[in-house]
């Protein structure tokens, strides 16, 4: 499985991205998807996850009624709309995929920025 992310950039304090996690390969056996973040000299956290049937599992307390996450099988691709952002949102975003086996895959990653 491959996951490529995009639509990370700048954007000021309380204004909206959406990023979007596009997976390749074999992709039948993805189970749940989430997306992560990480800024420097912090640890990565989970922001949100949802699960093959499109059930949202969770969100991070900091992110909830800011941040939706979505799924469209029939694309293959996963999205994080991400609105009132905040400077603190700041990180890196990593889309994440686990398995049926529980194997997780990454994204490299892409970059949002919120300036204040």
């Amino acid at each position: 499985v491959q996951l490529v992310e995009s639509g990370g950039g700048l954007v000021q304090a309380g204004g909206s991205l959406r990023l979007s996690c596009a997976a390749s390969g074999s992709t039948f056996t993805i189970k749940a998807m989430g997306w992560y973040r990480q800024s420097p000299g912090k640890q990565r956290e989970l922001v949100a996850r949802i699960t093959s049937g499109g059930v949202i599992t969770n969100y991070a307390d900091s992110v909830k009624g800011r941040f939706t996450i979505s799924r469209d099988n029939a694309k293959n691709t996963m999205y994080l709309q991400m609105n009132s952002l905040k400077p603190e949102d700041t990180a890196v975003y990593y889309c994440n995929a686990v398995d049926g086996r529980h194997f997780g895959y990454w994204g490299q990653g892409t970059q949002v920025t919120v300036s204040s």
